[in-house]
């Protein structure tokens, strides 16, 4: 009979300390939580993965007028608006930019565009500034970070109302392999130290290119992905990933979605902030190994974005090459790489 007391009294006292961890952890994880969405200047457990995006919740001026939408008709019947993964895909004539700079004006976001403008890159710059102050995110505030080894060659560029031009000194390099590396590492520090409590949103742009029409509100996701223009039509086995298997960036030729762009992505800042951390630390780990991606950060955040799928796609419209010819479904080119000489602007 003790012996059954003694066995009860155990068996209580264990079932009240369950009970207590439970509500302990239900209790400390709706306080993270409400912490979490009261707090719009901190967007995520990046730990977790856990994010409380501003960027679901879409909110219409009211009184605004436009035109009916339909779910049997579209402009569109040509190209494909929405991956495997129900992440849309963006083509002109897919949104109404109307009614979506309506939506984000309300929430009154800012945006941070950053651009590498090292040894005689920096002739690109005017170019990328002139046409961004002209067509990305008009009427928004905007923060352009202009990363460069030579700060007094920066073109004094006059911008738009709400949008400011930052100019941080970075070191110059023999190798363009290197100044590409250290991108990833450069977008985390600035993230982590400038703006992840004073931006919504960030793009990561390559300055050798220029914009041609609207880049706004349309192009606005979690994690933004550009899909690269010289491969959209291709067969995945002919995606230019890093395919050894000793690399981090390794993608199988039976494996991969698109082929995205190392000059154009983006997203709300604690998710951009992940994707630079883990690229920048699996560069680092095969560096160590004596190993260096087929194209460095691009082959990371392509072998990154295959795991970790985008929530919105952007069409080649969203970096074009200006050597290209136009592709019947291209209705309009909105960001793209000039033509160079490489053999002229890289050290090696």
């Amino acid at each position: 009979m003790q012996t059954k007391m003694t066995h009860l009294k155990f068996l209580a006292g264990f079932l009240l300390i369950v009970l207590v961890i439970g509500i302990s952890y239900h209790w400390s994880w709706f306080h993270r939580f409400k912490e979490q969405s009261s707090d719009s200047s901190n967007l995520g457990f990046l730990g977790e993965h856990f994010l409380v995006s501003s960027d679901l919740h879409l909110v219409a001026a009211e009184g605004l007028k436009y035109q009916q939408p339909s779910i049997t008709q579209g402009s569109r019947t040509d190209v494909v608006s929405v991956t495997p993964w129900l992440a849309p895909i963006v083509w002109e004539g897919t949104f109404n930019p109307t009614l979506l700079d309506a939506v984000y004006h309300k929430k009154n976001i800012s945006i941070a565009a950053t651009v590498f403008a090292v040894g005689k890159y920096v002739m690109f710059l005017r170019n990328f500034l002139e046409t961004l102050d002209q067509h990305f995110f008009v009427g928004f505030r905007v923060h352009v970070y202009v990363f460069t080894d030579q700060p007094k060659e920066v073109p004094k560029v006059k911008m738009a109302a709400g949008r400011e031009l930052i100019v941080q000194p970075v070191p110059s390099s023999n190798r363009w392999q290197e100044i590409s590396a250290r991108r990833m590492e450069i977008i985390q520090k600035l993230i982590e130290e400038k703006i992840q409590n004073k931006v919504d949103y960030i793009f990561c742009l390559d300055v050798d290119s220029k914009f041609h029409d609207r880049w706004g509100t349309e192009s606005l996701g979690g994690l933004v992905a550009v899909i690269h223009p010289g491969y959209y039509k291709n067969d995945r086995s002919k995606f230019p990933y890093e395919r050894r298997t000793s690399s981090r960036a390794y993608v199988a030729p039976d494996e991969g979605d698109f082929y995205y762009c190392g000059g154009a992505f983006g997203g709300l800042i604690p998710e951009v902030l992940q994707l630079a951390r883990t690229c920048r630390k699996n560069f680092e780990d095969d560096a160590k190994e004596g190993i260096e991606a087929a194209w460095q950060e691009e082959s990371h955040l392509n072998r990154y974005m295959w795991i970790n799928k985008p929530s919105k796609v952007l069409s080649p419209e969203y970096l074009w090459q200006d050597f290209k010819q136009r592709e019947a479904e291209i209705r309009t080119i909105r960001f793209s790489g000039v033509v160079k000489n490489y053999n002229d602007i890289r050290p090696n």
